[in-house]
């Protein structure tokens, strides 16, 4: 992947040592099912964003003067574990860094390691999983790092709610918690939703948001288009919500699939990714220092040392 700043911003605003935002960009699609191109998204994903207009006007701010350091992509493709070990340990180090971390997959298994270094940084973590799918599985297709599985894990070890889901098979019910579910079919008839999944959350939140939670009519570039999802302005409203209201301690977009004759989704994701950080950040003060609460000790952020937490980079 070509060596840029992201949407082009200045290089003295896209330096590591004094960017308070890194991204990582994971061009990774070794277990997808259906649609091959999610390794493709991050280009789409960057090359949307040079177009935007860096001026959020519902926050009036311009989150770029945050700093957003683009970090070497993450390429490790010999097999679905090692691409997962790979993003775990390069997450965990830019959050040592003191960083806000962010991840741009690639299909959604790159969530399993970008999950477990959060999980294993920050105390009593709530991973918030926005998808049309469960990803419930233990393991799928002879591997526990497979698409289909990516907050298995994280139903295990962390505060798991999940919302938009409206596809999964019938196993993963055995795993989901279903009063920290929320269906799209249920969402749609209750207003209340927003309010109760956010009583639910711990005070830490990681949010992994795959691209087909969006309904297809808005979201079309995504390897599993799913019919019945969000629509942009709810979608918003609920994030704005939960930035408000609790730590957002990182996030990761994933599968968007770009497709050459359909430029909008691409711009989609790149216009989220930004508003979410403008949410993050629209009560920081440019010169003032960025503070992580993430646990740096000896033991597991969150007491799960069952995974490599080797700190050599």
């Amino acid at each position: 992947m070509k060596t840029i700043t992201y949407a082009g911003i200045p290089e003295d605003l896209a330096k590591l040592e004094t960017a308070k935002i890194v991204l990582i960009p994971v061009p990774y699609d070794g277990t997808s099912t259906w649609q091959k191109g999610a390794d493709k998204g991050p280009k789409a994903f960057l090359e949307a964003s040079e177009n935007m207009e860096l001026y959020d006007i519902e926050t009036d701010s311009e989150v770029y003067q945050q700093g957003i350091y683009l970090a070497e992509a993450v390429t490790e493709n010999s097999s679905p574990e090692a691409m997962v070990e790979a993003v775990h340990q390069r997450t965990k180090k830019f959050i040592k860094k003191n960083k806000f971390v962010t991840v741009f997959g690639g299909e959604h298994s790159v969530s399993i390691g970008t999950i477990r270094a959060f999980n294993e940084m920050f105390n009593d973590l709530t991973v918030l999983h926005i998808d049309a799918h469960a990803d419930l599985r233990e393991s799928y297709e002879g591997s526990t790092c497979n698409h289909a599985c990516a907050v298995y894990e994280a139903s295990q070890t962390t505060n798991l709610i999940q919302v938009g889901i409206r596809s999964m098979d019938s196993i993963e019910k055995t795993v989901m918690d279903k009063e920290k579910t929320y269906f799209a079919h249920d969402m749609v008839m209750e207003d209340s939703w927003m309010d109760a999944a956010i009583d639910q959350m711990t005070d830490n939140v990681f949010i992994t948001f795959d691209l087909d939670a969006f309904d297809p009519s808005i979201m079309p570039s995504t390897g599993t288009p799913e019919p019945g999802g969000l629509l942009y302005y709810e979608t918003l409203e609920f994030l704005k919500l939960v930035f408000k209201e609790k730590n957002v301690v990182g996030f990761d977009i994933v599968e968007l699939c770009p497709n050459e004759q359909e430029k909008s989704s691409d711009f989609l994701a790149a216009k989220l990714y930004y508003k979410m950080l403008s949410y993050k950040f629209q009560n920081e003060n440019i010169e003032d220092n960025f503070e992580s609460n993430f646990n740096d000790t000896t033991q597991a952020g969150n007491k799960k040392s069952k995974f490599n937490t080797e700190d050599d980079y």
